[in-house]
């Protein structure tokens, strides 16, 4: 069995700042419709918590499969999705290619935050076993 891991840690504030001088054209650029849906809510402190974290995921995953942004990898080729249990990792064009060449077939994804700090630890699983 193949395992990947990859982590990363965000300041709220950072993404709160992001949101408030790029707006729309910063969550277009980072997050899939789907995420934006699940983000979008009420409070404007749980807005930029959820982005935060869904920002943390997407870096985690951009260090599980060791590329960064290279290669033509979007930000919107990792989402972050939820069906009625956790997080999800969902890719597409690039990053879905990548993680294939490496034979990484399934995902395990924890998010967690506070007011000030959003946290995302993955692991890519291949193999037999995934």
């Amino acid at each position: 069995m193949k395992l990947v891991h990859g982590i990363d840690v965000v300041d709220v504030r950072r993404i709160a700042s992001m949101l408030d001088t790029h707006g729309q054209t910063f969550i277009d650029r980072c997050f899939t419709p789907t995420e934006q849906e699940i983000s979008e809510v009420k409070s404007q402190e749980t807005r930029a918590q959820r982005y935060a974290a869904r920002y943390a995921a997407k870096e985690a995953v951009l260090k599980a499969l060791g590329t960064g942004l290279a290669g033509g990898i979007e930000w919107v080729n990792i989402g972050v999705i939820r069906e009625d249990g956790p997080p999800m990792v969902e890719l597409s064009g690039k990053a879905a290619e990548v993680a294939a060449k490496m034979g990484i077939t399934d995902w395990r994804l924890s998010l967690s935050h506070t007011d000030d700090i959003a946290m995302a630890s993955v692991i890519g699983i291949g193999g037999s076993d995934a």
